[in-house]
């Protein structure tokens, strides 16, 4: 018994020592292996291959673009995350019976969300991918038993699936559908994010705030987006994706770096005020494009910038730069740089006077006419106030003919000494001459100086100045001779910390003489009181402008119409902004101050309205004007301090209530409470574009917001079911 037990212990302990025996053994072939892929060539192909199978290195992170603001903070242009959906067919977890067992549903889902293609179209695309794969893995297995090393290119990796790309929140229902409803490396989904511009009030200030590429790489296409490209845009960062776990995850080497934002001048109101009333006289004249600026006089900040171009549809929209790159002869808004160089020079006194006649005076066999010529009426005399009043061609002819026919260069070195052919920068991109004056020199080789050139340039011919130039000089009246240069980019800030602020440049600190200026505002306030400009007379407030009426040079000839325009500043004894208004190309009987005219007066008044602060005394409504504001529905605890702040009457609120219709009559502004359900659709139609979001964010819609004003309509009516998640659509005029 104990010799069998000896036997026994001795063969299991061979059985052990063989084990042993083999084990050591494999573990020298693995030590060997190992050696050998850490020091030979091998080692290194196998290195290599290992980290084009789990890492892909060197991809760029798109900085965020840096955000446009309104003066206020309201955003012109922002930058929201977007993502390109795709399959990685080589996912480790995907299994070939589970994607067949739920393609059918989950081409279905996505055919009901993205009906850009069939059930049967996303199908193929997937299943594609999915046959894609199995080619190139069998190519792997029959290169590798040749023992030959030919790559086989992997396409089935990043498969795209939604032709277009898509929000998070429709990213994140598309993780729910069928099959991708998995982790990630068994559904192969994969969502690349980028960054894309939106416009959260539309096309307001379109032209101005600019555009951007399709690829936001490339980054600004137009306006302020390509003035201020390299703050906006940011600086990119670096990062590898790498296979964990079968999982593939970025992984960050150098951050991106968001851009700049840029706080403009912009007011939204005022903006928003002079587009609706160029608009409508564009409609009204059918005219072919037109302009309209607004300045601050003391500050140089232009508040509203609109440039519209009728389309071929016939619809008026921003297109060109018409501000800076309408590069017209002026016209008699001209006539006031004439008169202040010759009052300035001691050449002429506003009361000399000047024999018109009929409205004819020929000049070197060139006949210059007055507006009034056909009519045959003999108006004698006119004073150099009076001639600017009524916008006399001959009253400026003879003034310039009178001091500076023998010694023309000296009218020019007038204009000069005001500072209106300064070379300036923008703060819009402009291409060859736009956005500069081109005004003549009788020295000037490239530019003949005939012997009509100097009475014709008088009254606002033979130059030509872009409409933010006369927006500058007659800013620079209203602002006691300082002459300043417009801007929009007013501060650059980052992270909440303002990096640059941004101040009027001073183009001229002293136009002319002070008693010059005097004169020059009198004439000013002329022309409107008693002028070709009285229609543009306020009930509000006294105005000081010039109408200007010239006709549009085409094939050597002045056969291509008119361009009509005004500018001006109000209150004239108290100047708080100046206004250019063009329209080129009207359709009726051309008029400085019929057309033109009544849009600055348009936006004066609706602009004074808004930012002055009213007697109740002022509200009063007459036959000619409503001059009590408009208060939109909405918060009424905010509509209240409105209420306050203007001095305006207001009723009492019957009912506990936070937010509200708001009506009026006779003697005050009437709030109603608004009954509303958190299983309902709400009703804002008629509140502004903050209080219409704020609401229905807040019961739990998503809200896609087109246009500027108030809510005129919403896509799901009130008192409808409410789903949280929704999209609706509210649109403002």
């Amino acid at each position: 018994m104990q010799e069998q037990n000896k036997k026994d212990k001795k063969g299991v302990l061979g059985r052990y020592g063989l084990i042993v025996t083999i084990l050591m053994l494999f573990a020298v072939m693995i030590v060997f292996s190992a050696t050998k892929i850490v020091f030979t060539s091998e080692g290194k192909k196998w290195r290599e291959v290992g980290k084009k199978e789990t890492v892909i290195r060197d991809r760029i992170i798109l900085p965020k673009r840096g955000n446009i603001y309104t003066y206020d903070g309201k955003l012109l242009a922002t930058t929201e995350p977007l993502y390109s959906i795709y399959m990685d067919f080589w996912a480790d977890g995907m299994e070939k019976d589970t994607l067949m067992k739920y393609v059918g549903d989950l081409s279905a889902a996505l055919a009901r969300k993205f009906p850009d293609r069939s059930a049967a179209q996303y199908r193929n695309v997937i299943m594609n991918g999915w046959n894609m794969r199995e080619k190139e893995e069998r190519q792997i297995h029959e290169n590798r038993a040749k023992g030959s090393d030919k790559k086989v290119p992997i396409r089935s990796r990043y498969v795209k699936i939604l032709r277009r790309d898509i929000s998070y929140v429709d990213l994140k229902e598309i993780r729910t559908y069928p099959f991708w409803n998995q982790r990630s490396n068994r559904s192969g989904l994969i969502a690349e994010e980028r960054n894309a511009r939106k416009k959260p009030f539309g096309n307001l200030a379109n032209r101005t705030v600019g555009s951007v590429y399709k690829d936001l790489e490339k980054g600004g296409a137009s306006g302020l987006e390509l003035k201020y490209d390299s703050l906006l845009s940011g600086v990119p960062g670096v990062k590898f994706r790498q296979k964990i776990q079968g999982k593939w995850m970025d992984v960050v080497e150098k951050p991106a770096e968001e851009g700049l934002d840029i706080v403009t001048t912009i007011d939204t109101d005022i903006q928003d005020i002079a587009e609706r009333s160029l608009r409508d006289k564009l409609v009204e004249t059918e005219a072919e494009s037109g302009t309209a600026i607004i300045m601050e006089v003391q500050s140089g900040e232009i508040k509203g910038i609109v440039n519209l171009d009728r389309m071929s549809n016939g619809d008026y929209a921003e297109g060109n730069p018409n501000a800076f790159s309408y590069m017209n002869e002026p016209g008699s808004t001209f006539k006031t740089v004439t008169a202040m160089v010759a009052l300035d020079d001691g050449v002429v006194t506003p009361a000399d006077s000047f024999y018109v006649g009929s409205g004819l005076f020929q000049y070197n066999k060139r006949w210059v006419r007055d507006h009034y010529w056909r009519r045959g009426q003999d108006r004698g005399y006119l004073t150099v106030a009076e001639g600017m009043a009524v916008s006399s061609n001959i009253v400026m002819s003879k003034i310039v003919l009178k001091g500076y026919e023998s010694n023309p260069a000296r009218y020019v070195e007038g204009i000069d000494r005001i500072g209106l052919r300064k070379q300036l920068k923008w703060d819009v991109p402009l291409n060859g001459i736009e956005g500069t004056s081109s005004i003549r020199f009788p020295d000037d080789k490239a530019n003949y100086w005939s012997k009509t050139t100097l009475p014709w340039m008088s009254f606002g011919y033979e130059t030509k100045i872009p409409p933010i130039y006369m927006l500058m000089f007659y800013n620079g009246i209203a602002n006691g001779g300082n002459m300043i240069k417009p801007f929009i980019a007013k501060q650059f800030v980052k992270n909440g910390k303002v990096i640059k602020e941004m101040e009027a440049e001073v183009v001229n600190p002293k136009m002319c003489k002070e008693s010059t200026l005097q004169q020059i505002h009198d004439m000013l306030v002329g022309v409107i009181e008693e002028g070709t400009a009285k229609v543009v007379a306020s009930d509000y407030f006294t105005v000081a402008g010039k109408t200007g009426t010239a006709q549009i040079a085409s094939g050597g000839g002045y056969e291509g119409g008119y361009y009509v325009s005004f500018c001006g500043y109000f209150p004239a004894d108290k100047p708080m902004y100046t206004i250019f208004v063009g329209l080129r190309k009207p359709k009726g009987v051309p008029s400085g101050g019929g057309m033109a005219g009544m849009v600055f007066k348009n936006i004066a008044e609706k602009t004074f309205v808004r930012k002055v602060q009213l007697t109740v005394n002022d509200c009063k409504i007459d036959s000619t004007l409503q001059k009590k504001p408009a208060i939109k529905h909405g918060n009424w605890g905010l509509n209240k301090v409105v209420l306050a702040s203007l001095n305006l009457p207001a009723g009492e609120l019957d009912e506990t209530a936070n937010w509200v219709k708001m009506t009026r009559d006779s003697l005050a502004y009437r709030p109603k409470a608004m009954a509303l359900h958190n299983s309902m659709i709400p009703d804002v139609r008629g509140m502004g574009a903050r209080d219409a979001v704020y609401l229905l964010e807040k019961m739990g819609l998503r809200i896609n917001l087109t246009g500027a004003g108030k809510v005129v309509s919403q896509s799901f009516p009130p008192g409808q079911k409410l789903v949280k998640g929704t999209t609706i659509t509210i649109t403002l005029q």
